[in-house]
């Protein structure tokens, strides 16, 4: 599990065979055979690391789900540890686990903040709601806007300058994890739609009904 907040930016030192080997520092201070560490947002296991590098397997359905495909030899990647009890929370609930693709459809400059809106599917973008997380390429940041085809976030000057996002333009592609807390809502609210719910009586979904029978 992780926050979002990114520890520093590495830099892919090779790619392919099912491997991905990262140039990096600070992620490196504790780290053991095992450990999670998050690159662009997507949980990987340390399975090979020295001072100055580490490795991970990354298995073809992660390939297909990820930006990973265009990932090359200099590519900037976001780091982060997993989380621990005495961490700070400092963004917000990060699985690792990517739902889905986006691309930058439009880089705008308001005052000192820039907003960066995502193009996504439709899928994507049910779970994702004005004002609430989600995690681009592993940041934790929050919904400015949300249309049928787009959202947008707002950055502040630290974030572009500490993650890989200050080299993104349109028609980069990105990583997206909804919140992790609206995908489970999502699955209660739908109820017996996909047959989780068997009872005959049972209306589908949860209902002014359903909650006054459980006493809420």
């Amino acid at each position: 599990m992780f926050t979002g907040i990114i520890e520093e930016v590495g830099t892919v030192r090779r790619i392919g065979g099912g491997t991905l080997a990262i140039d990096a520092a600070g992620v490196l201070s504790d780290v053991h055979l095992g450990d999670s560490i998050a690159v662009n947002g997507v949980c990987l296991t340390v399975t090979a690391f020295d001072a100055h590098y580490f490795e991970a397997d990354v298995m073809p359905e992660t390939v297909r789900r990820t930006s990973f495909s265009e990932l090359r030899k200099g590519s900037l990647v976001n780091l982060e540890r997993a989380l621990t009890l005495a961490s700070r929370l400092g963004g917000h609930i990060v699985s690792g686990h990517i739902d889905g693709v986006g691309t930058v459809a439009a880089l705008r400059q308001e005052g000192n903040a820039l907003l960066l809106t995502v193009a996504a599917a439709p899928a994507l973008l049910r779970g994702i709601v004005e004002k609430g997380s989600v995690a681009l390429d592993g940041i934790s940041l929050t919904v400015a806007a949300v249309t049928k085809e787009t959202f947008t976030v707002s950055l502040i000057p630290h974030t572009r300058d500490v993650t890989n996002l200050r080299a993104k333009h349109t028609g980069s592609r990105l990583n997206i994890e909804t919140d992790i807390i609206g995908k489970y809502v999502e699955k209660l609210m739908r109820g017996n739609e996909r047959g989780e719910m068997k009872a005959a009586e049972e209306t589908p979904g949860i209902t002014p009904a359903f909650l006054a029978r459980y006493g809420f």
